[in-house]
């Protein structure tokens, strides 16, 4: 079995670095983007299986395009101030969650996205 593996952009080292430790506890490669121009060679080199994208950054109509572009790719977004409008648009545009950029909240959504795309 090929090894679970996420790809992570976060414009904030901090919060990226952060994020980085808790998913790897619990995927078996974890690639850290260091700009945004890395995420899709990125996504393709290591077939990734989910993404974690800040959408301060990049913003909700990336997730559309990405979502295109890697149909099955689980893309968790993730927004200081996310809402509940920037939640449906971006899960209308083909994103599988969005929260807050905290560890807990991150870690929860792609365990539990991935494990509900395992039993569908």
């Amino acid at each position: 079995m090929e090894p679970l593996s996420v790809v992570l952009y976060q414009k904030d080292p901090g919060t990226a670095q952060t994020l980085a430790v808790g998913l790897s506890q619990h995927f078996e490669l974890v690639y850290l983007a260091g700009t945004y121009e890395e995420v899709r060679p990125a996504l393709a080199r290591n077939r990734a299986a989910a993404l974690v994208l800040d959408l301060e950054t990049a913003g909700p109509g990336e997730v559309e395009h990405l979502h295109r572009e890697f149909p099955g790719l689980c893309i968790v977004g993730t927004h200081r101030l996310a809402d509940d409008k920037l939640w449906a648009e971006a899960m209308s545009l083909g994103a599988s969650d969005i929260c807050e950029p905290r560890k807990d909240q991150v870690v929860h959504s792609l365990l539990n996205k991935r494990a509900h795309h395992a039993a569908a």
